[in-house]
Formats: structure tokens, C-alpha cells, sequence
């Protein structure tokens, strides 16, 4: 007897099948030993109750396993690691000093690298990061270490004629133009603790140099606007009062309906990486427009509040709400990279500035006291 099947019957095993398949195809965002965290794409569930611990779990385990399996400090994850962990206390203690000591080692191997060598590819921006990421730590322990004094030294030896931080112009937004480098590199010499004040006469003309190319080169976009103003947050007298003022105002009004802000709608697409990415930008934002993201909402939260802006004004509040709203499973915020479908590392900054933003209005348990452990 034969049985006949409608091909009904077919669809929830064709649609399990594909789920499955896509499943095994996604190689885990994070991966080192025994730290295996899911591939981030625009699918992933929300949470059904909001988590600071499983963003901090997230946040920890990710820049662990790229350490570990990348063995490289990158912009989009240890880098960013150690520019923000430090100002969460006791949160991230024990993975800020093993950064820390990765970071140390890494400054040390660069230091035997030709000064010429130092000043290609992505290595100025790198050290920035390096240099920044100790820089980071001094200042929240409140003093001056010699490896960061080193490390700063190092950073200024491979600083462009013009005054920048040169790297690939290619990964945007991180690694997509010497002025982000630059940015990077003012954060570290105006966070490290007393190093402007013991610099040789050489070293002053080089941070001068600094100075004048971001206070006299045009912003590349307004994306490039908010990193300068986030370093004059760390480097006073970098900008005018006027500047500064008007700089909040365009990051005001850039908020979407929803309360958070985009990440594409800071620069046209020709504009991102020198242009590198402009069709596969275009492309997506035609498909899905310019959907509000994590990078962008927290940033955007994060510098108003430094800047002075209150916890109470609207455009904040509205943004901590589409925080406490979009949260995904994992414990990060969805951001679609600018640089295709790969593993979609901007999520990792993603979910460290909105975590810095809710600090800073006050959102944070302050009695959870490590993570990751």
C-alpha cells in the first residue's frame, strides 16, 4: 500500500534542515579553548529580560579567546577591551591584567621593529591602541607606569610628518583612516598620567604636531567629528566650547525615530574607508536601510554624557530605552559591520559602549563586583 504524503509534510523538515545546516555553517564569532560564543547575525533572538551580566560575560570571554587564538591586539576587541574596561573597577579586574601583560608584550616586540617599519601598514594605529589601552589603565590606577612611558615613546616614533596615525584605510570605522588614528593617539597621551608633563623637546614637538593636525584637518565625516570631540573629553583645550556644542547638536540629530542611533547614517558611503566599501554599503543600506545599532547608540549616549548632557535629557533617555530593548540572546548588541559578512567583530564595541553608556546614567548594579571568572 502506498501512502501519499502532501508536500505540506515537507515543509517544517526542509525549514529544520536548513536551520540546521546554517547552524553548523556559522564558525563561532569567539573561539579558544574552552570559550566558544555564536556567531552574531541580525537573526539572533532578543533577550527576554535584560542582562548587564551577560553583556559582561561577552564582553570578557571575547577579548580572552582573540588574545588567545589571534595572539594580536586588534581595534575592534582586546583594543577596544582595554580603552573602556578599566573605567568599570573591579568589573574586569582579572582580564584587564592579563590584557595588560599582552599588551606590555606586544609594545616590547614592536620596540625591536626599524622606526621606518614602525610607520607602515596597520602598525601607528596599533600601537595607539596599545599605547592607549595601558594608558587607560595608568590613569584609573593613578600613576604612570615605565612600560606605558615606553609604549608612548614608541607610539610617537611611529607618527606620520603631518601629525597622524597611519593604518590600512580599509576596515572602517576603525581602521579606516590615519585622522581615527590620530584620535586614538591624543586619548593615550592625554590619559597617561603626568607623560605630557616630562616629554624632551622633540617629543613636544611631536605632540604639538598632533595637536594642530586634528585641530586644523577637516573631519573626514561626522563619524570622525564624534572621535575627535571624545578625545577632547580627554585632552583639554583640543576643541573650542564652540566646537564641542556644536558637535552634541549633530550627534542630536542623528537620532532615529526609535530612540537609538546608526552607525551609516554618520558618513555616505563613499566616505567610509576612503571608499573601499561603497557598493557593498550602498547595497545595504537600499536593502534594510539604516537601522539604529549598538556601536553607534552607545557612543552616541556614552560622549553626550561625558560632554556634560544629562541623564534626564530626552534624546538620552529615549536612547537607554532602545538599549534595555534590543539586547540579543548572547548578551550583546546587534551592529552590521561596514566591511561585508564576515564575523562581525563591530559587535563587540557594540555591546562595550552601550555597557558604558548605562554606567554612565547611573544603570549599572554597582555591586557586581567581577565577571568571567
Amino acid at each position: 500500500m502506498k501512502i501519499l504524503l502532501s508536500p505540506l509534510f515537507f515543509i517544517p523538515l526542509f525549514l529544520a534542515f536548513v536551520m540546521t545546516t546554517n547552524a553548523v555553517a556559522q564558525k563561532p564569532q569567539y573561539e579558544a579553548g574552552a570559550i566558544k560564543i555564536v556567531a552574531a547575525t541580525a537573526e539572533e533572538p532578543l533577550r527576554k529580560s535584560f542582562s548587564i551580566s551577560a553583556a559582561q560575560n561577552y564582553l570578557a570571554k571575547g577579548s580572552q579567546a582573540w588574545m588567545e587564538e589571534r595572539k594580536c591586539v586588534s581595534c575592534h576587541t582586546n583594543g577596544t577591551f582595554m580603552q573602556m574596561a578599566p573605567s568599570f573597577g573591579k568589573v574586569f579586574s582579572n582580564q584587564i591584567e592579563i590584557q595588560r601583560k599582552f599588551f606590555q608584550s606586544e609594545s616590547a616586540y614592536l620596540k625591536t621593529t626599524p622606526v621606518a617599519s614602525l610607520k607602515e601598514g596597520l602598525q601607528p594605529t596599533q600601537l595607539a591602541y596599545i599605547a592607549n589601552g595601558l594608558a587607560a589603565y595608568d590613569a584609573a590606577q593613578g600613576k604612570l607606569t615605565v612600560e606605558t612611558k615606553e609604549t608612548l615613546d614608541l607610539m610617537l616614533k611611529a607618527q606620520s610628518e603631518d601629525g597622524s596615525y597611519s593604518n590600512l584605510d580599509c576596515w572602517p570605522p576603525f581602521e579606516s583612516s590615519a585622522y581615527h588614528g590620530a584620535t586614538i593617539a591624543a586619548m593615550a597621551l592625554a590619559l597617561a598620567p603626568g607623560y605630557l608633563e616630562q616629554v624632551t623637546e622633540e617629543q613636544k614637538k611631536q605632540v604639538d604636531t598632533l595637536k594642530n593636525y586634528l585641530q586644523t584637518t577637516k573631519s573626514p565625516h561626522d563619524y570622525g567629528r564624534i572621535l575627535l570631540l571624545w578625545a577632547s573629553l580627554k585632552w583639554e583645550g583640543l576643541i573650542t566650547e564652540k566646537v564641542k556644542n556644536d558637535t552634541i547638536q549633530m550627534i542630536l540629530s542623528h537620532q532615529q525615530d526609535d530612540g537609538g542611533w546608526s552607525m551609516r547614517t554618520f558618513a555616505t558611503p563613499e566616505k567610509w574607508g576612503g571608499g573601499a566599501r561603497q557598493a557593498l554599503i550602498s547595497s545595504e543600506v537600499e536593502q534594510e536601510g539604516t537601522p539604529s545599532d549598538g556601536h553607534q547608540t552607545g557612543l552616541a549616549i556614552m560622549l553626550l554624557r561625558e560632554a556634560g548632557v544629562a541623564t534626564e535629557h530626552s534624546a538620552v533617555q529615549a536612547g537607554i530605552k532602545w538599549i534595555k530593548s534590543n539586547q540579543r540572546e548572547s548578551g550583546r548588541w546587534w551592529t552590521r559591520s561596514l566591511n561585508g559578512n564576515g564575523q562581525q567583530y563591530i559587535t563587540y564595541s557594540g555591546t562595550f559602549y552601550p555597557l558604558r553608556a548605562l554606567q554612565l546614567c547611573g544603570e549599572l548594579d554597582p555591586k557586581k563586583e567581577s565577571v568571567g571568572e
